[in-house]
């Protein structure tokens, strides 16, 4: 009721439109000319799993009809990918193979190819639809995400079997070739790289924002030695315990340099609500990386796991409970940023949190990290604990979390809206639903709840926006997987 009551909003003020403002009822375009649909297109195939039939004619035949990409202006490279193009690959999937999304999804990855036309093979990151070009960001010129350039493989990789068309795998495997070349002496890597160069740029090493889709999809792409190798770095440098209950969490490591040149690396305790993924991720690789044997029970017994599969299990519990235990606030909804006290902090309160929400000390001037945003990876690490165990509390867990969304988020209106504030039962709505809400977030809550049968995690892999695409045996020899 939830996912049809959002939808029956935005269908009503803004079909069609990239973004829905269910406080203002009316949509916006991510360009002058007009959008293409992200809303809409995110969101068709949680109503295909729903059973949402009429709602997904309304969809289809709106993609039919009036999806266009002859759009003049800059759409981002990875959002436009991870969901445009993937919501159109699973739909196709979904619809028993309809036709116009796969039509649809080949026009847009056509159109986007060009931003693989630099110096080392690294996608710029905006596309200009309309003039087939890519376009660099002027906010930070020269520069590409790490995560938003190793967060395109799923997609086109599935495009490529779909279509016989090794051009899109081409593209998505050289950039994780360079990616690999680029290794610096750490297996952590730094969240920029260069389009020129192919190297890695000195900035943040760190899980959350523009880091966190690399590191999941090591896993999600079968790439086990990196995957491994990796893991095994997070537990060593980034892995730390909170002061009053324990609870572990997960640093950033920020550059300095110093009035000598030289660069020293300081360790932050901050932990984005992104890095919540990672619990499920971790959990989902120690029982295909780390199974000791071929297959495993659920829940699996430490005899079935390697040690570094033991490891990554228990790591991946106990960063669910952590990310669970930022739901403690007064709305029962997790702030988008949390630091963490660490010995070095001094009038550390008495307190039984671990951790805290940075200059949220006025209720009337909440903090930037205080928003919660309708964010989904919290929710989705539990669906992935659930499948994996068959614990109920997960699904308890999930409840909570939705009865929460449910009483502070929910518009008599129609619709949800983020909040400014999780530490104020009263907090302002945000007039802005962000189209993961539909994709992710009540997808995956749908999902929590479902049979196991219901696209099952040996089957599918899910790309970062929870668009669940089969698993299939590649027809092209690659030369780096």
């Amino acid at each position: 009721m939830s996912f049809l009551r959002n939808q029956l909003g935005a269908e009503r003020d803004a079909m069609g439109n990239d973004e829905y403002h269910p406080l203002s009822k009316k949509g916006s375009n991510l360009t002058d000319e007009g959008g293409i649909g992200y809303t809409v297109v995110d969101s068709i195939d949680t109503m295909q799993i729903m059973g949402l039939e009429e709602e997904y004619k309304h969809a289809r035949d709106w993609v039919a009809k009036n999806l266009t990409f002859e759009r003049e202006g800059n759409f981002n490279t990875f959002e436009t990918t991870i969901r445009v193009l993937g919501g159109l690959l699973t739909a196709y999937h979904l619809s028993n193979e309809d036709a116009i999304f796969l039509e649809k999804a080949t026009e847009l990855a056509d159109r986007m190819l060009p931003v693989f036309d630099t110096p080392s093979g690294l996608p710029l990151s905006m596309i200009n639809l309309k003039q087939r070009k890519g376009v660099d960001d002027p906010s930070y010129p020269g520069l590409i995400s790490t995560a938003e350039a190793s967060t395109l493989q799923l997609e086109l990789r599935y495009l490529s079997y779909l279509t016989d068309n090794d051009d899109y795998w081409d593209k998505a495997e050289q950039v994780m070739r360079v990616i690999k070349a680029a290794k610096i002496s750490s297996v952590l890597v730094p969240i920029y790289l260069s389009a020129e160069t192919g190297q890695f740029m000195l900035s943040e090493i760190r899980l959350g924002s523009r880091g966190d889709s690399y590191y999941e999809y090591l896993l999600k792409q079968y790439l086990q030695t990196m995957y491994e190798e990796t893991m095994e770095a997070i537990h060593k440098t980034l892995v730390h315990k909170g002061l009053h209950k324990g609870l572990i969490f997960t640093t950033e490591i920020i550059p300095e340099r110093q009035r000598d040149g030289q660069v020293s690396w300081r360790l932050s305790p901050k932990q984005d609500h992104l890095v919540c993924f990672l619990g499920g991720s971790l959990m989902l690789g120690a029982t295909t990386t780390g199974a000791a044997g071929s297959s495993v029970s659920v829940p699996p017994r430490p005899s079935e796991l390697t040690s570094a599969g033991q490891r990554d299990w228990k790591l991946g519990y106990e960063l669910i409970e952590t990310c669970m235990d930022t739901y403690t606030t007064a709305t029962g909804l997790s702030p988008e940023i949390t630091h963490f006290w660490t010995k070095d902090d001094v009038n550390v309160p008495s307190t039984e949190r671990d951790w805290y929400i940075k200059g949220n000390n006025s209720p009337e001037r909440p903090s930037y990290d205080a928003r919660y945003i309708l964010r989904p990876e919290t929710v989705e690490s539990l669906f992935i604990a659930y499948r994996l165990t068959g614990n109920p509390k997960y699904r308890e867990y999930g409840w909570k979390i939705f009865q929460s969304i449910q009483k502070h988020c929910r518009l008599e209106s129609g619709g949800y809206a983020s909040i400014l504030n999780v530490d104020d039962v009263h907090s302002i709505h945000i007039d802005k639903m962000e189209t993961f809400f539909l994709s992710e977030t009540l997808k995956y809550l749908y999902l929590l709840f479902s049979d196991a049968s219901v696209l099952p995690l040996n089957e599918y892999v899910f790309n970062t926006e929870a668009h669940p695409l089969p698993i299939f045996t590649p027809s092209t020899r690659t030369g780096f997987f």
